[in-house]
């Protein structure tokens, strides 16, 4: 009887490449995007096959935590063994979410788990999988719905964990379904000017609806000159709108502070607007590898008034009290705004992550009105809607102050529409095409 060993096929290159990045992303705790980049990077692969290898990729880790349940239900297992279960994983988004027939995604996904696991897998991957196609996604979603609540039925239908649902229905009701399925839209890459450095015509693509600085863009951001050059970056609209909202209240004269400056996009902007302004931003970050990407980001500035880089810890400040006239503290956070381009991250993150972040986010926003001269304006900026990183920092850190006073943030930008969270602003993927930036802007003195 032949070997079946010696009849199986070699994985095809794409799925081998996507597996080895959710592999990356389990075991190393690397970023799905940063990852998928590299990897496509060293491979030369066609156009065709790199956009397979993204949506593997991306999709596998949009859903992995609804793919495990359905994998569960399935098979009658609890779970797998990590190695495999990326590869279920795969299988599975094949057969439920991309138009790859059944015959195709089976045995690929077989051939995949007997490389790169063990021909022992092979088997149980093989019967698994058929039983997965035996529904379509719509199918399984109301098979496992049966016995949920409504919040877990939304979270399972969106394909969010339970406490990410009800952080969104808690500030948002029945349009949470419509925040929550937007975070499952990957979006099309913005990029943004150094303000003095480039002018927005040079990036191509579609002007951004609210920021004087960005345009919309597909393909490859290094294919922009400005881009390769320096002269321009890539920054989520919400980023650029956040950097907006600080420049537009009266301050008095002075440098500017960018307290948690890595990896340096906004760094990148707010240098340029403050040179136009007649000042400087000095741009500190606690860890001294993501300092050297600010100054990486900040590298094409020159002259008197180009940005100078620290690596300082934001709760120790290294200048002294009072020194800025306008200080931007976009806090370490969840991310939870930021769930299109980090599509892992949903699954990655626990509620305890809000109980480990909310004191440091405390102490920087502390930090960051010390640091404001009388009269100057400071944004407590996180890309995270979550209250208790947004509201619930400032409600705390404020109760002991009485030389603060709020701002109508979103008054800062009167063009964007439906921003307001009393006089915080507060954007939404579907509401604003943007990551969920929260923004809240306080005036020291």
């Amino acid at each position: 009887m032949p070997n079946r060993r010696l009849r199986r096929r070699r994985p095809d290159q794409p799925r081998r490449i996507a597996y080895r990045v959710l592999r990356a992303v389990a075991e190393d705790g690397a970023y799905a995007n940063l990852e998928l980049g590299r990897a496509l990077d060293g491979a030369d692969l066609e156009p065709r096959d790199a956009a397979f290898v993204t949506e593997l990729v991306a999709g596998t880790s949009r859903l992995s935590g609804t793919y495990d349940r359905v994998l569960a239900a399935a098979s009658g297992r609890r779970g797998f063994e990590a190695p495999l279960a990326d590869a279920l994983r795969l299988g599975a988004h094949q057969l439920l979410s991309m138009r790859v027939p059944t015959h195709a995604a089976v045995g690929a996904t077989v051939d995949l788990a007997a490389a790169e696991v063990g021909e022992k897998v092979a088997g149980l991957t093989n019967a698994v999988l058929r039983k997965v196609a035996a529904r379509d996604l719509d199918g399984w979603i109301a098979e496992l719905a049966r016995g949920e609540d409504e919040l877990g039925a939304l979270a399972l239908r969106t394909h969010h964990p339970r406490w990410i649902a009800a952080a969104y229905r808690d500030l948002l009701g029945a349009e949470a379904e419509a925040a929550l399925a937007a975070n499952n839209v990957a979006p099309v890459t913005t990029l943004v000017v150094r303000p003095g450095l480039a002018a927005r015509a040079e990036l191509g693509g579609e002007p951004t609806a609210h920021s004087p600085w960005g345009a919309r863009r597909a393909g490859n951001p290094g294919d922009v000159e400005a881009v390769a050059q320096g002269r321009a970056g890539v920054q989520d609209e919400g980023s650029q709108l956040v950097v907006a909202a600080l420049a537009a209240p009266d301050a008095p004269a002075g440098p500017w502070l960018d307290l948690c400056a890595g990896p340096g996009g906004k760094a990148a902007l707010l240098a340029g607007v403050a040179i136009e302004a007649g000042t400087r931003l000095l741009a500190s970050e606690r860890q001294p590898h993501r300092a050297e990407l600010v100054a990486r980001a900040l590298r094409a500035y020159a002259g008197p008034l180009a940005p100078a880089v620290i690596a300082a810890d934001g709760t120790r400040p290294a200048w002294p009290a009072g020194a800025f006239a306008r200080v931007i503290a976009d806090v370490p956070c969840t991310g939870l705004g930021a769930l299109r381009r980090r599509p892992e991250a949903r699954w990655r993150r626990t509620e305890k992550d809000l109980a480990d972040l909310v004191p440091l986010q405390q102490a920087l926003l502390r930090t960051a009105l010390d640091s404001a001269a009388p009269g100057g304006v400071v944004a407590y900026v996180t890309c995270s809607p979550h209250r208790a990183e947004t509201v619930g920092v400032l409600d705390a850190v404020l109760a002991g102050r009485d030389d603060v006073t709020v701002l109508d943030a979103p008054a800062a930008l009167p063009g964007v529409p439906d921003a307001t969270l009393g006089p915080y602003l507060q954007l939404w993927p579907h509401r604003h095409g943007t990551d969920a930036m929260f923004c809240a802007l306080l005036r020291v003195g």
